[in-house]
């Protein structure tokens, strides 16, 4: 069968697409290069028509809840509210560097658990480097915040599925809730976050600046901001604007939890919540949802669709079937060698291919394994882990990642992958390695009963 030219024409597809992706030549969009793949692997005959079906079927909820959440932040940025939070961040810092780290890395957390990990990338990323040069601070000084920026809000995605559009994918394959899974991987992974902040901290620590600037002004807005002077009577009324708006946002992120435990669409809600805040923004901006066509990265649904066509097509002509008898020995033996064995390879194969088809041929490959309903949930979060976390050890990943090169680029911030690789290889493996056995032990005795 390897020598057919159907499991040749797939796995050159597959591969010219992860080049394409990662090279990005003229800047391309990464979806471009994925709908031709797709389309090559479609044309082989490794994936049939009636495939797609079920493979729409498969991306469309986690498809449409990122979108959903995409509008959220957009709308929240026609607010102004991201840059109000980069003003407070500085005012909270009350002039030290060193509370600046911390409360940096925690606006990149928070950031991804209420929106998603390219949108906090994103959007935090250009505000963090306005923030930085206000301060007028040194290439070298603006590094420690925004790499640990950088990589929290990534690896953040890993405490709720709904973070992720990968994550949410396979959520869906393996037919777990996001409720379970929250439930089930939130505690070891903000440990393990704030284990990787105190490994960042421990490097930055010298040179993180001792004092900076107690105000800063100035920060510009987006080109297309709608507001105008005199919105706000005072800063009093915009900050209780503000948080109206955020506490609304935390509501909209705890009914994705509600609604996934009672069994109703997780994507049902996501729509509802940007709905309103679409309707909040019409009857306080003037301005009607028309806009949201033209902002709205629509290529992230093409994007996840071509790139689920691809690895389909890998799945049919017999990948998961070798993966099978390579990594049925890594978690037969117990559940801390699944949960160690199976991020450490995620990790490995997410630096080698980005996380995105490595995730998905992972989990793929757990469902067709027969594994123990305790094993298998174990195995897959700690997939997860290996392609949030162990996947930052190299800039090409993550798409996050190199988006957020991309932009550091743009904001001629001086910073090499030889750089990046310097702090990342002392900080991700020991920090992906805390957080898969913290997995072990919080899942085996919690859940362990309940699941066997």
């Amino acid at each position: 069968m390897f020598f057919q030219p159907m499991v040749w024409l797939t796995i050159l597809s597959f591969v010219a697409t992860l080049v394409f992706i990662l090279w990005r030549p003229r800047g391309i969009n990464e979806a471009i290069p994925a709908t031709i793949g797709a389309i090559f692997v479609l044309i082989s005959g490794s994936v049939s028509l009636s495939d797609l079906g079920m493979i729409t079927e498969t991306i469309s909820g986690a498809a449409i809840t990122i979108i959903a959440t995409i509008v959220m932040a957009i709308v929240l940025e026609s607010f102004g509210f991201f840059n109000w939070v980069a003003e407070k961040l500085a005012a909270k810092a009350k002039g030290s560097g060193i509370r600046l780290f911390w409360y940096v890395n925690l606006l990149c957390f928070l950031m991804t658990l209420f929106f998603n990990n390219d949108g906090s990338i994103l959007i935090t990323t250009p505000i963090l480097v306005m923030l930085l040069n206000n301060m007028r601070l040194k290439n070298h000084q603006k590094i420690p915040y925004l790499l640990s920026g950088g990589l929290v809000a990534t690896a953040s995605s890993a405490p709720i599925g709904v973070s992720n559009i990968v994550n949410l994918i396979a959520l869906k394959i393996v037919h777990m809730s996001l409720y379970l899974h929250t439930a089930m991987m939130f505690v070891p992974a903000t440990l393990g976050l704030l284990f990787l902040v105190f490994l960042l901290f421990l490097r930055f620590k010298r040179v993180l600046p001792k004092t900076i600037p107690t105000k800063v002004t100035g920060l510009t807005q987006p080109a297309y901001h709608p507001l105008k002077p005199g919105l706000y009577s005072s800063e009093k009324e915009r900050s209780k604007f503000m948080r109206n708006v955020l506490l609304f946002v935390f509501a909209v992120r705890i009914s994705l939890f509600a609604a996934s435990y009672i069994g109703i669409p997780v994507s049902v809600m996501a729509v509802i919540g940007s709905l309103v805040l679409l309707g909040w923004r019409w009857a306080y901006l003037k301005i009607p949802p028309i806009d949201m066509i033209k902002k709205t990265p629509w290529y992230i649904l093409v994007f996840a669709f071509s790139m689920y066509v691809i690895i389909y097509g890998l799945n049919n002509i017999g990948l998961t079937d070798w993966l099978i008898g390579f990594m049925r020995p890594m978690v037969s033996g117990s559940l801390l060698h699944a949960s160690v064995m199976m991020g450490a390879l995620l990790s490995v194969l997410s630096n080698i291919f980005n996380n995105h088809p490595a995730l998905m041929v992972g989990t793929l490959t757990l469902t067709h394994m027969g594994l123990d309903l305790l094993t298998l949930k174990v195995a897959y979060l700690a997939n997860v882990i290996g392609s949030d976390m162990g996947s930052l050890l190299l800039p090409m990943g993550t798409l996050a990642t190199l988006l957020w090169m991309n932009i550091l680029r743009k904001g001629k911030v001086k910073f090499t992958w030889w750089e990046y690789v310097k702090v990342t290889i002392v900080v991700i493996p020991p920090a992906t390695l805390f957080t898969l056995v913290v997995l072990y032990y919080w899942v085996s005795s919690l859940f362990g009963g309940a699941l066997q």
